[in-house]
């Protein structure tokens, strides 16, 4: 394994471990995007069949990791890296805000 795919193999395991610990759940569309990255990393191109009709989440996950079939891995975990990063850039500039409002309120 190269130096640069060992690199990127690290920061997907940080991405991986750091988007359990956001403070606040993102959104449903995030999430498959995310779910859809890592299985698609991780795995490779789907190997099981689709879920059944009445699975609604299972049916929405398989079809997040099944658009992606034929992005190498490598680009997989690139894009999960940088959703992650995109992710935690979007919870602190919220909490700027929500620090900011409260002092805003608190001054009057």
């Amino acid at each position: 394994m190269s130096f640069a795919n060992r690199m990127s193999q690290a920061e997907f395991e940080k991405a991986a471990e750091e988007v359990k610990h956001l403070k606040t759940k993102p959104a449903d569309d995030e999430m498959l995007f995310i779910y859809g990255r890592y299985k698609q990393a991780t795995v490779g191109d789907v190997n099981t069949e689709r879920p059944r009709m009445l699975d609604f989440t299972g049916k929405a996950k398989w079809d997040a990791w099944n658009e992606l079939k034929g992005t190498t891995k490598e680009d997989a975990m690139k894009a999960y890296i940088n959703k992650v990063e995109e992710l935690k850039k979007k919870i602190r500039d919220m909490s700027d805000w929500i620090w900011l409002l409260g002092h805003v309120f608190l001054l009057n």
